[in-house]
C-alpha cells in the first residue's frame, strides 16, 4: 500500500505527517527544523513507498519543493491554500492535523494544487515582481507630491509633469522650509527608484526574449516588451488553464462576489488567484483606453454607471479574456476578441 506525506511548512520548521493509502494509517510524524539534509534523513526510509508529497504554498515553499526534487523525489506537489477550507465544525486544528489533512486529499486525489513554476525562470520572474513593487512605489510618492501641492496651492498637477519636477520648482511651489524638505523626499525617492526600474528592465530584456506563444501579445493596446514578459513569466504554460473563464478568474478579474436567490451572500476569497497578473492587467487596462477609442468609449460607459476603478477592472477582464486566446491560439490581436 502506498504512502502519502504532507508538510505544513513554516517559517522555522514544518510538520511531516504520512499516511497509508486506504486505511489512512498514520505511519509518521514529527516537526522538523528547516534544514534540507535533516528533513531529506527523516523521510529516506520511506522513499520507495512515497507515492506522493505536497507541501502547502505558503511564502517560502521554493526551497523545500526544489530541495526534493534535487534529491530525486518527482513525486512533489503544491497545495493551493487559498482553494481549501477545512470543515468550520472542527473544534481543535493544530499543525499533525494540517500535515495529515493534506496528505489525506492528496491521497484521495482532491487537492487543490498549485502550479509549480519551473524553476530555471523563477528567479527572473521575481526580478519582475521587484519592478511592479517599485513602479507602485513611485506611483505611491507622485501621488503623495500631488496631493501636497493641491493641498498647499489649490493646483493641480498632472504626474507626467511631477516625473519631471525639479528642485527649482518645488521651491517655486512651497515658500516654507519644511515643505519643501518634505517635496524634495518625494523627487528623490522617485528619482531613485526611476533608476531602479530602468537597470531591471534592461536587464530583463537582454536575459530573457517572448516565447513565440507569447510574441502576439505585442499586438494588443496597452501591453508592450515589459508587460508581455510579466504575462508570459507569471502564465507559465497557458495550456493550464481549460477555459477563459478559468485564466481571467486566475488574473483576478471576477467578482467574488456570491449570490443566492437574487441576494449577495457574501464574498468568495478574493485573494484566490495571481496579483502580479491583476496588476499587469490593470497597467494594460490604463493604457490601453487612452490610444483606443473602442476600449475608451467602453470605459466612460462603465465609469458613467459606477466609477473609475470598476470601469478599469472592467476594462482589465476584457482585455485577459483576449489575451487568453491571443496566448491559446498563437494569433494577433483583433477588437472582434473584445466581448461586448
Amino acid at each position: 500500500m502506498g504512502l502519502y506525506a504532507g508538510m505544513d511548512l513554516h517559517s522555522q520548521n514544518t510538520f511531516v505527517g504520512i499516511l497509508e493509502k486506504g486505511s489512512m494509517r498514520r505511519v509518521y510524524q514529527k516537526r522538523i527544523p528547516n534544514d534540507m539534509p535533516h528533513l531529506l534523513y527523516e523521510i529516506e526510509p520511506f522513499r520507495e513507498e512515497l507515492e506522493g508529497i505536497v507541501v502547502e504554498s505558503t511564502f517560502n515553499w521554493y526551497w523545500l519543493v526544489d530541495g526534493l526534487m534535487d534529491a530525486g523525489y518527482r513525486c512533489v506537489h503544491l497545495a493551493n491554500p487559498s482553494a481549501m477550507k477545512q470543515y468550520e465544525g472542527l473544534k481543535h486544528v493544530d499543525d499533525k492535523h494540517d500535515a495529515f489533512w493534506l496528505a489525506q486529499m492528496l491521497s484521495l486525489g482532491i487537492l487543490p494544487q498549485g502550479y509549480i513554476y519551473p524553476k530555471e525562470e523563477r528567479p527572473i520572474r521575481d526580478l519582475l515582481r521587484k519592478r511592479s513593487y517599485l513602479v507602485r512605489q513611485r506611483t505611491s510618492n507622485i501621488l503623495s507630491l500631488q496631493s501636497m501641492i493641491e493641498r498647499q496651492t489649490g493646483q493641480r498637477v498632472s504626474s507626467n509633469v511631477l516625473k519631471k519636477i525639479t528642485e527649482e520648482k518645488i521651491k517655486e511651489l512651497f515658500k516654507e522650509d519644511h515643505l519643501v524638505l518634505s517635496a524634495m523626499a518625494n523627487m528623490l525617492t522617485m528619482r531613485a527608484l526611476d533608476q531602479q526600474i530602468r537597470i531591471i528592465e534592461k536587464t530583463v530584456k537582454n536575459s530573457i526574449k517572448l516565447r513565440k506563444e507569447f510574441e502576439c501579445l505585442l499586438t494588443v493596446t496597452g501591453i508592450g516588451d515589459i508587460l508581455a514578459l510579466t504575462i508570459m513569466l507569471e502564465v507559465g504554460d497557458i495550456r493550464r488553464f481549460e477555459k477563459v473563464g478559468n485564466f481571467s478568474s486566475y488574473c483576478r478579474c471576477v467578482s467574488s462576489t456570491r449570490i443566492s436567490n437574487g441576494k449577495s451572500k457574501g464574498k468568495g476569497n478574493s485573494k484566490n488567484g495571481n496579483r502580479y497578473l491583476a496588476w499587469a492587467f490593470i497597467e494594460a487596462a490604463t493604457i490601453s483606453r487612452r490610444y483606443n477609442e473602442r476600449l475608451n468609449r467602453f470605459y466612460q460607459r462603465k465609469a458613467a454607471k459606477k466609477n473609475g476603478i470598476v470601469a478599469t477592472k472592467a476594462l482589465s477582464n476584457k482585455l485577459a479574456r483576449a489575451c487568453y486566446y491571443v496566448m491559446r491560439d498563437q494569433v494577433p490581436f483583433k477588437e472582434e476578441m473584445l466581448a461586448p
